[in-house]
């Protein structure tokens, strides 16, 4: 996102991570993209080594339409693996005519699911950005892509702070209570 990434190919990577950009190249093919035509494939690695995909499905309203990142992570939690170790984007233009561009990043919102899917796990995860012929890549690590994310525990801050918000009021009244009975004036 700085410049400062280290654009690599698919040899450079390991051997998983280079299996995981090829299945998010390869389901792009399935995507649903009439309106755009641009196919997007994600495939999500779980903590337990599987790996997950899925694509953009766009509606006509736009705003419905899903993307890779959210189906890769929803079809692996509803196959029982809610939480994910790194996950894989590639896409490119498919109409008018086939045209591979630059890289491939989550949008802001798939950024935040990706983040909370992640959550638990010791180590962030990692996102590889890549053009669709995988011969660009970058690697992210998620809080690269979505510094000073809200998550759960911001979520507990926040309800924590407003209970203690909502006691303030109830606190003062109770002071002032105090403090009129002391008066000597």
């Amino acid at each position: 996102m700085n410049g400062k990434q280290k654009i690599l190919t698919l040899s450079d990577l390991s051997p998983v991570d280079r299996r995981l950009c090829e299945k998010a190249r390869n389901v792009a093919q399935n995507a649903y993209a009439p309106y755009s035509g641009f196919a997007v494939g994600a495939a999500v690695r779980t903590p337990s080594g599987g790996i997950v995909c899925g694509t953009n499905f766009e509606n006509a309203s736009y705003g419905l339409s899903i993307c890779a990142e959210m189906a890769a992570i929803a079809s692996a939690n509803s196959s029982g693996e809610s939480r994910i170790a790194a996950i894989a984007v590639a896409g490119y233009k498919f109409a008018p005519e086939p045209k591979i561009i630059g890289i491939v990043t989550p949008c802001g919102r798939c950024r935040q699911i990706i983040w909370e899917a992640g959550s638990s796990t010791k180590e962030h995860v990692k996102v590889f950005c890549c053009n669709g012929d995988l011969s660009q890549i970058v690697v992210y690590g998620i809080e690269e892509l979505l510094p000073d994310a809200f998550d759960g525990d911001e979520l507990q801050r926040f309800r924590l702070e407003k209970r203690a918000a909502e006691d303030v009021p109830q606190s003062i009244e109770n002071m002032n209570a105090t403090a009129s009975r002391k008066r000597v004036c």
